[in-house]
């Protein structure tokens, strides 16, 4: 999960929409309390420690920030612009939180009050020491604090604006998507519509997997420069990449592919350069896209699909290869702090299974596994779950395998289909990055389903470019299982030049 930094902007709550362009004024609200007088105020069991008029900026409207207390340790932060659209956005967090993420400036833009909390503690994304001594903090994190937030943001937007919630959405990445299906299956009445993009739901068997990694990375010879990464990519891409109508350097028919990394063994498995892998490389390459059981197969982690796009910056080189690799630091503080509580542990030599006591608690404060959605489809709920095909923190084909015990859990496909999207955006990284289109607007697909019955179907996903805003391209983003085929003609750049196909 990405660690998501505290983002506090600089500081002024009018937004006025004319002619589709936001225009500013400063008048206070028609009818509720001005941003000024919430400050020092109890509402929701909350208390608000700090207002502020939070002044516009070029990508962001003029907004009330509201800073509050739920006792003991729940800090949260509601931002609440002036031309409301009376609906709320809450946005989840980032790997073991301990911040509170910055404004969804999306949201923002199109009129939601948005909401954000630190998860009940203070600290590094990679830190889970908070989970050791302080059972409060632990069960805040593994799903207390999204409901506690939702009750107190409920009374202060009431307050605020003289008016109530029409509809609430979550909408998070990696943890974030793990808070979120947390949400649908323990809170099913909490939300309208739930975007859980890259979720970490499987906690156990996702740290399972990054502990087994680790070790064989760690392994005599296991350890893999950027030229081993970038010949497993390459040969990848080489076997693959064209599956889908066009040599992109992506591979978007993934279904399709099937590649060995067998035929990288360097001659007696011995490492004998940077074209080929030995035993020891090639064990980690296995480790990394096996499935991880554990306790009997009690707990579970689908292997990650070799994408092509290993070598892409943001891949390997941040969540497996590199020293330390997020993947390293995610287990090592889990074993450190869940498992066997000690501090001075070394996760490289822990036996995973060996308490299963242990697992069992992690599982029940932390995963959302329960394929049982019917309370959410029953209180009207919609779900959109987004994942990257090229994320190498979470493996997309958990996503897929949860989703598909969701499906037979409600029925069968006719009956998912009532309430669930699924999109893989091939070439994509961990929440964004790698060289996939990476930026798609999940949240109007949502609203329009859940206020006007229009169920999403294919969207469209961009490539910004950083810095400048601008598009570099576009493809169509493919309810699964289908994936964007080129039409064998027109600019690759534009989505228009490609279908979604059928593996």
């Amino acid at each position: 999960m990405k660690p998501t930094p505290v983002a506090w902007p600089a500081l002024s709550c009018r937004t006025a929409f004319a002619l589709g362009i936001l225009v500013f004024s400063s008048a206070a609200p028609a009818s509720g309390t001005d941003c000024a007088s919430l400050a020092g105020q109890t509402i929701g069991g909350a208390s608000i420690v700090g207002t502020a008029v939070i002044a516009a900026t070029a990508t962001a409207p003029e907004y009330c920030r509201v800073r509050g207390l739920i006792s003991p340790q729940l800090n949260f932060e509601l931002r609440l612009p002036v031309a409301w659209n009376h609906k709320l956005h809450y946005g989840g967090g980032g790997g073991y939180n301990g911040a509170i993420p910055g404004p969804n400036l999306p949201a923002l833009r199109q009129g939601y009050a948005q909401v954000s909390s630190d998860s009940g503690h203070q600290g590094s994304a990679l830190d889970a020491s908070f989970a050791l001594d302080d059972p409060v903090a632990a069960q805040l994190f593994g799903s207390g604090s999204v409901p506690m937030v939702m009750g107190a943001a409920r009374e202060i937007v009431r307050e605020h604006y003289g008016r109530k919630i029409r509809k609430a959405y979550f909408e998070g990445c990696s943890n974030g998507g793990r808070e979120a299906l947390v949400a649908a299956q323990r809170d099913p009445t909490l939300f309208d519509g739930i975007i859980a993009r890259a979720p970490a739901y499987n906690w156990v068997g996702i740290m399972g997997a990054f502990n087994r990694t680790a070790k064989a990375l760690a392994a005599p010879g296991g350890a893999m420069s950027p030229a081993k990464v970038k010949a497993l990519a390459d040969a990848v891409l080489a076997a693959c990449d064209a599956g889908d109508g066009i040599a992109d350097g992506v591979v978007s028919n993934a279904a399709a592919c099937s590649f060995d990394p067998a035929t990288l063994r360097c001659p007696g498995g011995a490492d004998t350069g940077d074209t080929c892998l030995s035993d020891a490389q090639l064990a980690v390459v296995d480790s990394w896209t096996s499935p991880a059981t554990f306790a009997g197969g009690t707990y579970r982690n689908a292997g990650w699909p070799l994408s092509g796009n290993e070598a892409a910056p943001g891949a390997w080189d941040a969540w497996v290869t590199g020293t330390p690799s997020l993947q390293f630091l995610f287990q090592d503080t889990t074993v450190k702090n869940y498992l066997a509580r000690d501090p001075a542990a070394n996760s490289l030599a822990y036996d995973f299974e060996s308490d299963p006591g242990a697992l069992f608690a992690l599982e029940a404060l932390n995963s959302a596994t329960n394929p049982d959605l019917t309370p959410f489809v029953g209180a009207g709920g919609k779900l959109i779950v987004w994942h990257g095909g090229n994320d190498s923190a979470l493996s997309v084909r958990a996503t897929t395998e949860y989703l598909a015990q969701v499906t037979a859990a409600v029925g069968g496909a006719a009956n998912a289909d009532q309430f669930l999207r699924y999109y893989v955006a091939p070439g994509v990284n961990h929440c964004a990055g790698g060289p996939g289109a990476d930026t798609a607007d999940l949240l109007t697909a949502l609203d329009r389903w859940v206020t006007r019955g229009r169920a999403p179907g294919n969207l469209t996903a961009s490539k910004i470019e950083a810095g400048t805003g601008a598009t570099v391209f576009q493809r169509p983003l493919c309810v699964y299982p289908g994936f964007p085929q080129y039409k064998g003609r027109g600019d690759p750049a534009l989505a228009s030049s490609y279908r979604c196909a059928t593996p």
